[in-house]
């Protein structure tokens, strides 16, 4: 294949200078829509499918597909500030309405149980496109120092390294060799002896619940060990899995002390990068209020930073400190909502439940909500304070041990 050459989804060869060529559905639509016709089923998903399929750039080996989620946030996020910038009730109109937009598409992606890179792109973006309005707006102005970009500049690099830990694995549980599939017909109902987890007792129990990426049909497994461990038969992975995992499904994978699926890193947060998930959204905090605080300093002179977001006479006289106020607001609203997910990891964490855990206490109505609903107390793995801390800062240092926290 040459730079412009591809093998589509059909396995044929084509070029991406044929990209508008053989566009049967569409053309069929267009011809529809100008006569008033409606649709034939299933017309808007195949035209999707195929533009999706030709969204490709010339690389080396042949054109490589762009995943059609990652293209909106990186061409209609300047376009909306820059509109914002304009003027004030345009700014109060688009920042109103993108939460909303993010929020609509979340919960679509989300009961369709779909991944997407959309959050992510979004987030990276937004980063890097505010770090470069910071740069060519506000600096130029003089009144923010040296050593005070380069502070901004050192928390934006730790938060991206604690991301891309974050995102590396969190835990997912090892598929059986060989894709060996064993069904359930096969497990016995009383014994069984010498299995490789250690199991010398198993009874099947059926269970159709499906809450927060949980598989649904498994099968309580019952180990008559005596710690008391109980560990659960996963029909989707074929394999048995320690107390607090759980199956993701938007990632078909079985995770290790399971917590909830990050859109916004598209990946589960599990035993493996829970740390690093909570030391990236404190490096973002603290990034993200510093330089909205260096950013409010310097086009609203003479206001306290919360006051200056408010009320900041002047931020509209020239387009410089108008997109850079609306940019401030667009940063505000985003460390709003990611402050709102670190407090709950924080309760959760001092508590020791996943919102897993919280999420299947309410269903079932086993736990009590504390701090005004803002945490779940299952009242399950809760030692306290500095043990529940204590045993977060210690996941993943050792392999896992039978524990009376083991105990379901």
């Amino acid at each position: 294949l040459c730079c412009c050459e591809y093998v589509d989804r059909r396995g044929q060869r084509n070029h991406l200078a044929a990209c508008c060529c053989d566009c049967e559905e569409l053309d069929d639509g267009c011809d529809r829509w100008l006569t008033c016709k409606s649709l034939p089923p299933g017309a808007l998903e195949r035209i999707a499918d195929t533009i999706a399929d030709r969204l490709r750039v010339p690389w080396f080996s042949g054109a490589v597909k762009i995943n059609v989620s990652l293209v909106p946030p990186l061409v209609l996020l300047p376009v909306f500030l820059h509109v914002a910038s304009l003027h004030f009730l345009l700014g109060l109109i688009i920042l109103t309405s993108l939460p909303v937009l993010v929020l609509w598409y979340y919960y679509l992606t989300h009961r369709r149980k779909e991944r997407t890179l959309f959050f992510l792109s979004l987030g990276l973006f937004s980063l890097g496109y505010m770090y470069y309005v910071f740069l060519r707006e506000v600096v130029p102005r003089g009144h923010v120092e040296y050593s005070q970009v380069v502070a901004l500049t050192c928390g934006l690099i730790l938060m991206l390294a604690a991301l891309s830990r974050a995102k590396k694995d969190p835990g997912y549980l090892p598929i059986p060799a060989g894709n060996e599939k064993p069904s359930q017909q096969g497990l016995p109902s009383k014994s069984v002896r010498g299995s490789s987890s250690g199991l010398h007792g198993i009874s099947g129990a059926a269970s159709s619940r499906a809450v927060n990426g949980e598989a649904k049909g498994y099968y309580r497994m019952s180990a008559e060990q005596p710690e008391g461990v109980k560990k659960d038969w996963c029909t989707k992975c074929q394999l048995v899995r320690p107390a607090r995992a759980g199956h993701c499904r938007l990632c078909g994978r079985c995770v290790r002390r399971l917590d909830h699926h990050c859109v916004w890193i598209n990946s589960c947060v599990g035993e493996h990068n829970h740390q690093a998930f909570i030391l990236a959204l404190s490096f973002f905090m603290l990034t993200s209020v510093y330089g909205i605080t260096l950013t409010l300093h310097t086009i609203c002179r003479g206001r306290t930073p919360f006051v200056a977001l408010f009320y900041c006479p002047g931020a509209y006289s020239d387009y410089s400190s108008a997109l850079s106020f609306t940019c401030v607001w667009y940063c505000a609203i985003v460390t709003a909502g990611m402050g709102y997910i670190l407090v709950i990891q924080l309760l959760n964490i001092s508590y020791n439940v996943t919102e897993r855990e919280a999420r299947l206490a309410l269903r079932d109505n086993t736990g009590r909500r504390l701090l005004g609903g803002l945490v779940v107390d299952t009242g399950q793995y809760n030692r306290g304070l500095l043990c529940n801390w204590g045993h977060f800062l210690s996941l993943g240092s050792s392999p896992p041990q039978r524990s009376a926290e083991d105990i379901v």
